[in-house]
């Protein structure tokens, strides 16, 4: 028996062509080859067969394949079938995919994407589920390669250089309080501000000093932290029922705005950028970038 390697696609296709027409002329000229290298080929596959594949018509023009031959075309046509669809490019089917995407962020960008992205993607898409993940940055690399997790969604802080990125959102900073305050609801000076009593989320270093607190020392402030809580998603709950207030990203406080008044801080903030990253070797993938595209709809910009 000869060795698979030496077979090879012309074969395939000459012994494919040969069996359509049963003609060496017409075999050539579908193969766009010569007669004499035509001819060729076919000696090539009676020498890996052991045995000729096709012998003269004694009816006239053309050749008979032996019984040999016409065994092998079912196999031959479902071998060609096959290098055929490996070249098919690939689809995706959003009305009949059953797929898992994971997406690894943080509460807040999942607080202001979550929503939509499900009820966008699920009337595009019923089959497909989606599962949000708290990202662990050592490990986050890893999971991106293996196709563990498929986009990032985070700020450029921590991220991968070898990441693709692209720009979801930007968002302001707003102070929020919960409707009905004994403030009231006209715009806050900065000494009124620093006055009230405050809600921070903070998942690193001192549990009662952020961001806001460094902006405000620079301005020669200072403000009350009366509680402190590592969860985005505890936060609006906090202020709606107490007298704190709290300055977070806007458009997660918009996710609560039936029960927060929200304004502007009365202090400059620098704003944030939200980026989505995906491994380099996903960036073709249909399924990928079509879930590229939701996140890009469910962050209301155009695709």
């Amino acid at each position: 028996m000869a060795p698979v390697s030496e077979m090879d696609i012309d074969l395939l296709l000459t012994l494919d062509a040969l069996l359509q027409d049963r003609n060496i002329t017409h075999a050539a000229a579908r193969l766009g080859i010569s007669q004499p290298a035509l001819s060729a080929r076919l000696a090539r596959l009676r020498t890996l067969f052991g045995e000729p594949l096709f012998i003269p018509s004694p009816h006239g023009r053309g050749v008979l394949p032996t019984p040999r031959a016409e065994a092998l075309k079912p196999q031959v046509e479902s071998v060609l079938r096959g290098i055929s669809a490996m070249f098919a490019p690939a689809a995706f089917d959003a009305q009949t995919s059953t797929r898992t995407f994971v997406i690894a962020l943080h509460e807040n960008p999942a607080l202001m994407l979550g929503t939509g992205l499900l009820n966008q993607a699920g009337a595009a898409a019923p089959g497909i589920r989606l599962r949000f993940a708290l990202p662990e940055m050592a490990t986050l690399p890893q999971q991106l390669e293996n196709g563990d997790v498929d986009v990032y969604i985070g700020v450029s802080a921590g991220a991968h250089d070898g990441w693709v990125r692209r720009k979801l959102l930007d968002d302001a900073f707003a102070t929020a309080q919960r409707k009905g305050h004994p403030r009231g609801t006209g715009a806050l000076d900065l000494e009124s501000y620093c006055a009230l009593s405050h809600l921070v989320v903070s998942s690193a270093g001192d549990p009662f000093t952020g961001f806001v607190d460094q902006t405000l020392a620079g301005l020669g402030h200072q403000r009350h932290v009366a509680m402190s809580t590592q969860s985005y998603a505890m936060a609006p709950a906090l202020v709606a029922g107490t007298d704190l207030v709290c300055t977070l990203p806007e458009r997660m406080l918009r996710q609560f705005a039936s029960t927060l008044d929200i304004f502007p801080p009365p202090l400059p903030l620098q704003p944030i950028t939200i980026y989505m990253y995906w491994h380099p070797k996903n960036s073709r993938d249909p399924a990928c970038v079509w879930l590229r595209e939701q996140l890009l709809e469910a962050a209301g910009r155009q695709v």
